[in-house]
């Protein structure tokens, strides 16, 4: 049996610090602002609620001409053995270090989880450069002049 302090309902695993026990005047102008903003903007649960408005739309929009644009996947005819991946969107709000909103971002990801690898695909993609990865690009182009 696990010890008390991990299970999730212990009281001293939550924060001792919260933000609700400060006082405002404890905090920076700035942090009330970006405190206040946090609770000021909902983010919708679903595509159905979040095509109800028009700035979540347009996230969705510039999200799915993003994925064209950079040619993400292309269209093929589904073997018989294989299964299709479902898609889901993902919603968030980008804020400015003062508490603004930046912009609402949408993004579309593939259900990876439904896949295994050898049976329903062969190759993965990950448009992701680590720094290590081009740090050893650069100490292989320095040594090879």
């Amino acid at each position: 049996m696990p010890p008390k302090w991990y299970d999730p309902e212990y009281e001293s695993q939550r924060s001792r610090y919260p933000i609700c026990r400060r006082d405002e005047e404890q905090l920076s102008q700035t942090a009330v602002a970006f405190n206040a903003s946090l609770y000021s903007s909902t983010i919708p649960k679903t595509t159905e609620e979040a095509l109800q408005e028009p700035k979540w739309k347009q996230a969705m929009d510039e999200e799915i001409m993003a994925l064209q644009k950079n040619e993400t996947w292309e269209k093929c005819r589904l073997l018989g053995d294989k299964k299709t991946v479902g898609c889901k969107w993902i919603f968030s709000v980008k804020y400015y270090a003062d508490g603004t909103i930046e912009r609402y971002k949408a993004r579309h990801v593939a259900k990876g989880y439904t896949q295994t690898y050898g049976v329903d695909n062969s190759e993965t993609f990950s448009p992701v450069a680590k720094i290590d990865t081009i740090r050893v690009l650069f100490s292989v182009a320095a040594n090879k002049e």
